[in-house]
């Protein structure tokens, strides 16, 4: 998977608390070790690796309460009440299930291969709500079909002179000016979609065999490097044009890095993404391990995305939970504080994956116990 493992530090002390079959002398019931095993050494995990599952339940117990319309606190954890932490299943964020509704399926705009790949990639590139709202406002209905970089590319200009942000803070999109030429960012990124809608991209992944080639085809263009490319083929892949499996590849990006890092001492001779595939394979058992009333997502398991998401927010929940477990960066401190969003989300998910028929069924059993 190309991903070199990284070497882990015995520096600080307090790394080495791993769990044991014997916690202490502390009179409480211990929780047994979980026995993990790999083709050269067991790995050695931290506290923080029982926390990343204790995370996810209950970031999904959250999600869940929302979606109840429960009355808030949704949660005890002080943590989770005050800082920002993304979903535990990816597909559920607010800019995901925006991109899923609103962008890629959509009855009144063209689902040939190529529109739809367009959409996809001008949202993302951006992964803005506000600005491909702000596109729609101006231009109508956005189809490549009747693209025009000038067009774009002075609605966006205006913007930005208003003093507005036309990008995410979510991850950073490089500016691509060595290789196209432009000082102003967003006219790269345009240039850029015009590169791969030119070289037929759209058609060359419909036509690929799996997540991997899909990923080397993204990855083979200007300023997309390995996390750009593994989140924009997820996304790719939320549509029709392709059917991978998300249980076949994955790509960890800094954050999950280091929550690895923190999570295992030693990683037992197996890589970051061999470690990310060996927790969606064990969930079940370690759910169950720990006692975790853990509810997936209307019967669908983590998926390797999903799991390497939760690595990254269990390394910004840790630096509250074990302020003394350093990982890669050396970060200490939540940026985000968590502020409820007053606009609802009708949730809805790609429908080869056959779960929203559920999510109908629970609301109108939410509708009927509430009526009586």
């Amino acid at each position: 998977m190309g991903i070199k493992r990284q070497k882990q530090s015995s520096e600080n002390a307090n790394q080495n608390k791993q769990l044991s079959l014997g916690i202490g002398d502390s009179g409480e019931k211990p929780i047994s070790s979980p026995v993990i095993i790999s083709h050269i050494l067991p790995a050695k995990p931290t506290v923080v690796f029982n926390t990343y599952w204790q995370f996810a339940a209950e970031r999904q117990k959250i999600f869940y309460k929302k979606l109840e319309n429960a009355q808030v606190p949704w949660t005890d954890d002080p943590i989770l009440s005050t800082y920002k932490f993304t979903n535990a299943y990816r597909a559920s964020d607010r800019t995901s299930q925006y991109l899923i509704r609103n962008v890629i399926y959509r009855d009144d705009l063209p689902s040939s291969i190529n529109e739809v790949f367009f959409r996809i990639i001008l949202f993302k590139i951006f992964n803005k709500i506000e600005t491909w709202q702000l596109l729609e406002k101006n231009i109508g209905h956005i189809t490549y079909a009747d693209y025009c970089f000038e067009r774009y590319d002075k609605i966006l200009t205006e913007t930005m002179q208003s003093g507005q942000t036309i990008y995410s803070a979510a991850y950073i999109m490089p500016s691509g000016g060595k290789t196209f030429g432009y000082t102003t960012k967003h006219r790269n990124n345009l240039k850029l979609i015009e590169k791969m809608m030119a070289d037929d991209l759209p058609q060359k992944l419909a036509d690929s065999r799996n997540m991997h080639q899909g990923f080397d085809l993204l990855h083979n263009y200007p300023t997309i490097g390995d996390f750009l490319a593994y989140q924009f083929i997820t996304d790719v892949n939320y549509s029709e044009i392709t059917s991978y499996s998300e249980m076949e590849f994955v790509i960890p990006g800094p954050g999950a890095l280091d929550g690895i890092r923190k999570c295992f001492l030693d990683l037992g001779g197996l890589n970051e993404p061999e470690i990310i595939k060996f927790m969606a394979d064990i969930q079940e058992s370690e759910f169950e391990r720990l006692g975790l009333n853990y509810h997936s997502l209307w019967g669908r398991r983590l998926q390797l995305i999903d799991c390497q998401n939760l690595f990254c927010e269990v390394d910004k929940y840790s630096r509250m939970k074990h302020p003394e477990i350093s990982g890669i960066s050396g970060r200490t401190r939540i940026k985000q504080k968590y502020s409820v969003n007053v606009q609802p989300i009708s949730y809805w998910y790609p429908p080869k994956w056959k779960i929203n028929q559920a999510i109908e069924e629970d609301i109108k059993i939410q509708a009927a116990s509430k009526s009586k």
